[in-house]
Parts: C-alpha cells; sequence; structure tokens
C-alpha cells in the first residue's frame, strides 16, 4: 500500500479464520466439552462450519437435536474449558503470518479498522491483549452485543460507531457468515481462502472479491482504499 489510500474508509475483520489461526484451540475446547458430557466430538469438518456464529447457535448445530438445557452445559464446558487452554502457559493463538503487518498499515494510512467477530466480549478483550491490538482497532463488536453473523447487527453498529457509510466500508472474513453478514449491510465482502471455509463455499455465496494471500488482500484494500470517499 502506498500514500494515504485509506483516509475516510473503514475496514472491518472477522477474527478466528481471518487474522487469528485459531483451528487447534477450537477444536480441543469442543472436544472437551462434548466428551464432558457424554457426546462424540464433532469432526473438525462439521466444526470448521459453525466458526463465525455465536458459541450457543453454533455449538446447538453441532449437537444435533440436544435438549435445551444440554446445550447450555455443552455452552457452559466449552467456555470453561477454553479458559482452562488459555491458561497454558506459553499459550497464544497465533497470527496468520502478514496480519500484523497489514493492521499496522492500514492504521499509519488513517483507516478505521473494526473488528466483528463470534468471540464473546471477554475473548474479545483477551485477544486484544495478547496481541496488543488495544491502539490498532478503532471499536469491536462480538456476539454479546446483539444477533450474531450473518446477521447484519455486529457490522452496522461498527459503522455507526465510527461514522462510516456503507459505501466507505468494506469487511473481510473467511467465512460465508461473514459474507452474508456484508452483503446484508449494504457493504463490499471480501472473503479469504486461508480460514475456516473453503475458497468453493465463499465462491457460493458472490462476494466481491477473494484473497488467497494476505499480499492479495493488501491489493484489495488499497484498490478500495483510492476510490473517493
Amino acid at each position: 500500500m502506498t500514500g494515504r489510500t485509506g483516509k475516510g474508509k473503514l475496514a472491518v475483520f472477522d477474527v478466528d479464520g481471518t487474522l487469528v489461526d485459531s483451528r487447534e484451540i477450537l477444536k480441543r475446547a469442543s472436544d472437551a466439552a462434548f466428551i464432558e458430557l457424554g457426546l462424540t466430538p464433532p469432526p473438525y469438518d462439521e466444526l470448521r462450519q459453525i466458526v463465525g456464529l455465536s458459541l450457543r447457535e453454533g455449538l446447538a448445530q453441532l449437537a444435533g437435536g440436544q435438549p435445551p438445557e444440554r446445550v447450555e452445559a455443552l455452552v457452559a464446558h466449552y467456555k470453561s474449558s477454553f479458559s482452562g487452554l488459555r491458561r497454558e502457559p506459553g499459550f497464544v493463538e497465533p497470527l496468520y503470518a502478514g496480519a500484523a503487518d497489514l493492521l499496522t498499515r492500514l492504521k499509519a494510512q488513517d483507516w478505521r479498522i473494526a473488528m466483528a467477530t463470534g468471540k464473546s466480549r471477554r475473548g474479545v478483550e483477551t485477544i486484544i491483549e495478547m496481541h496488543c491490538w488495544a491502539d490498532l482497532f478503532d471499536s469491536t463488536h462480538c456476539a454479546d452485543d446483539g444477533p450474531g453473523k450473518p446477521h447484519p447487527a455486529m457490522l452496522l453498529e461498527a459503522m455507526h460507531a465510527l461514522d462510516a457509510r456503507r459505501e466507505d466500508t468494506i469487511m473481510v472474513g473467511d467465512t460465508s457468515h461473514d459474507i452474508r453478514m456484508a452483503q446484508a449491510a449494504g457493504v463490499r465482502a471480501v472473503g479469504v481462502s486461508w480460514g475456516f471455509h473453503t475458497r468453493e463455499e465463499l465462491e457460493a455465496c458472490d462476494p466481491a472479491y477473494i484473497a488467497d494471500t494476505f499480499v492479495e488482500l493488501e491489493a484489495e484494500l488499497d484498490r478500495f482504499g483510492a476510490t473517493p470517499a
């Protein structure tokens, strides 16, 4: 990226599968929760489909018809397992190579930067502290704030909080839930193929663009940032 291409623009990022490689911790926490209730843990190919949804909605889908009280127990055990894994010595949810550089460049070029994630508020605070993101993100929006993805509530709230127009906003995410949320909010939807949903699954949602590398994502943001605000 060059110049001040992002001035007046808003980039909204999903977290898991877009900026953070959280495959291992999500699978371990899910397995532990299902085993605790005597249920067979779902395979990774099923687990990855619900990433981005609210935790309760996602686990209810994976549980396949379990009564509400069992779903609530799954949620509780998942949260407990997740917290325990985070307390392990040396634990980190790693960033994808290129993520930190991209965010730093956007900030330097006067982009407004927001987060729209299926994580809980506690999860958002943890990941911000872990990666020293407090000065990078201008606003954060998560599943605890209201309707989860693909409902556009989080994205609309980000635009409202940062006084951004639809035509000046771009949403970046790795799942069909992110793409549908962006489309419902009327903003440019950009998918990334290195996360939880495959390129073919993203293509089925007809996003404006799909990036296969951070270099391609940077070029797409550069193009969008260069359009008149």
